[in-house]
């Protein structure tokens, strides 16, 4: 059950991250080049949740496989 519950906030996170993401690129048609986009987003601490949500997913994929 433990480990639904950190898959579930895995994933969440990983949402969070990915929107976040998506909705700064909002900022490109308003003359910001890939460069000071990355730059940016590099310096966001709320789209570090994606990574962080894809390595908690894949921590629990690939260490309880057979978890019942």
């Amino acid at each position: 059950m433990g480990y639904i519950f950190l898959f579930l906030i895995g994933f969440g996170l990983a949402v969070t991250g990915g929107v976040t993401i998506i909705a700064y690129t909002n900022f490109l048609p308003a003359g910001v080049t890939w460069l000071e986009y990355f730059s940016f987003i590099s310096t966001r601490p709320e789209c570090y949740f994606l990574p962080a949500g894809l390595i908690l997913i894949a921590f629990v994929i690939y260490r309880f496989p057979h978890s019942p």
